[in-house]
């Protein structure tokens, strides 16, 4: 195990508003209404109480799954065992044996211009995996930010088993900075992508605009039925750079956002919502935002991935180098976040719901903001509570 030894002291301030005690990520094992139902958001009212998660919990790393990667971003379990991991600066996707850390490339994603923060960014696996066995993506070309699928096809020679890629969605502003990445497949069966304002800080209160939003849209990448704004894709905007999505029990989005110099912050996503970028950051009494779960300031934090496992919500922090515990209680938190790992692994850049009280957990050092060791990146295998 490699412990670092550059460790940023936390300061923290939160507070608790619309979290529930149950959690599931996307494409978990939450049911999954067929597409076109239901919209799924977060509401400030309690829908009856569950038990509240342990205001104290823990976090034990069990194993390295596989090291030695370069930019890892996104990661996606397949139903059949394996994990497939995105190669930002690569483009590439790869398959990990998550027993034997066997990797074998799956291929290069044609299109993929990487340069800053761009690049191949977030994975998802199509709602209908089981039959038509597309993996989606979302990456930064020469000209925009966009989402591709791209049917996965193992019978094939390794590095020839990804398909030409299919445009789903583009138009997503791009730029060396800010371009979100994240994207899941929601309770409703719709794709969410959390986009970035580019640097573009006006974009963000643009709802015109692309970027600095969540988007919501069908498989097919048309704007999702029931959205807040009649035939857009836009879902919620004011965002700075969304990076994290997930969902509780009760199908309310919840997402991470990073601030400039002085609060990230976890929102709990509203329809329709304005999330205050340009205008605030983190906690604001400006009339009609709508205000953090809980923010940190941007060195104990700087949020990726976010997962919901045990009636709490585990948040990825780059810049913090560590793993936040949100502890929920119903609609409330059930105590302060807690941190751990701090500086051993580095940057944290994905978590993703491994099965029961596990996660798997990406670092991030080889970014060209981090400071890699021996064996980054890696995949690790953390049980918590």
């Amino acid at each position: 195990m490699i412990v670092r030894h550059r460790v940023v002291p936390a300061v923290l301030a939160a507070t608790a508003l619309l979290l529930t005690a149950g959690c599931s990520a996307g494409g978990g094992d939450s049911p999954r209404p067929a597409p076109g139902t239901s919209t799924p958001g977060a509401t400030a009212s309690a829908r009856g109480s569950a038990p509240a998660a342990p205001a104290k919990g823990s976090v034990r790393v069990l194993r390295t799954v596989a090291e030695g990667l370069k930019t890892p971003w996104g990661l996606a379990p397949l139903p059949d065992g394996g994990l497939l991991v995105s190669s930002r600066d690569e483009g590439t996707i790869s398959r990990i044996d998550e027993k034997t850390g066997r990797r074998t490339e799956l291929g290069t994603v044609s299109g993929v211009s990487p340069a800053g923060e761009g690049g191949l960014l977030g994975i998802a696996l199509s709602p209908a995996y089981a039959s038509d066995h597309m993996v989606y993506a979302y990456f930064t070309s020469a000209s925009d930010n966009r989402v591709v699928r791209m049917l996965y096809d193992e019978r094939k020679p390794a590095g020839e088993q990804l398909g030409a890629p299919d445009t789903v969605f583009k138009g997503i502003p791009k730029g060396f900075i800010h371009n979100g990445g994240r994207i899941a497949f929601g309770p409703d069966g719709m794709l969410y992508a959390g986009t970035g304002e580019s640097g573009q800080r006006g974009l963000a209160q643009d709802r015109k605009s692309l970027g600095g939003k969540i988007l919501r849209l069908t498989p097919d990448g048309e704007p999702a039925p029931g959205n807040p704004f009649p035939g857009s894709p836009v879902y919620s905007y004011g965002h700075r750079n969304v990076q994290g999505l997930a969902w509780d029990d009760r199908q309310r989005l919840f997402a991470a956002e990073f601030g400039q110099d002085t609060w990230d912050e976890l929102n709990a996503i509203k329809p329709g919502g304005d999330y205050g970028w340009p205008e605030a950051e983190g906690r604001s009494s400006g009339a009609g935002f709508e205000n953090p779960v809980a923010q940190w300031h941007t060195d104990d934090a700087s949020p990726s991935g976010i997962a919901c496992v045990g009636g709490v919500i585990w948040m990825a922090g780059l810049k913090g180098e560590r793993l936040w515990r949100v502890p929920l209680n119903g609609t409330s938190a059930a105590a302060d976040p807690q941190a751990f790992l701090t500086g051993r692994y580095g940057r944290l850049r994905t978590v993703v719901p491994a099965g029961g009280d596990r996660l798997w957990l990406v670092t991030s050092n080889t970014d060209g903001r981090g400071t890699p060791e021996k064996g980054d990146d890696r995949v690790l295998e953390v049980r918590v509570r």
